[in-house]
């Protein structure tokens, strides 16, 4: 009861093949391999450019703003 034997799971991988077929499968595939591709290279590109924020300064009513950089470590 604790957990489904690879007979079990090559029944259930038929079954999938014949209700979508190989093709919209493959298809499928390589949509969600692109899809997570593409989030690695966004947060790539997040990390490496350096954000602005700007912070309001309270005691003179403007807005600073200011660079995050990531401090080099020698």
């Amino acid at each position: 009861m604790g957990g489904l034997s690879i007979t079990h799971w090559l029944i259930v991988l038929v079954i999938v093949l014949v209700v979508f077929g190989t093709k919209k499968l493959r298809n499928i595939g390589s949509d969600l391999g692109g899809a997570v591709k593409g989030f690695k290279d966004a947060v790539k590109e997040g990390a490496e450019k350096p954000s602005v924020e700007s912070i309001p300064d309270h005691t003179s009513g403007r807005t600073i703003d200011v660079k995050a950089e990531q401090k080099s470590q020698h």
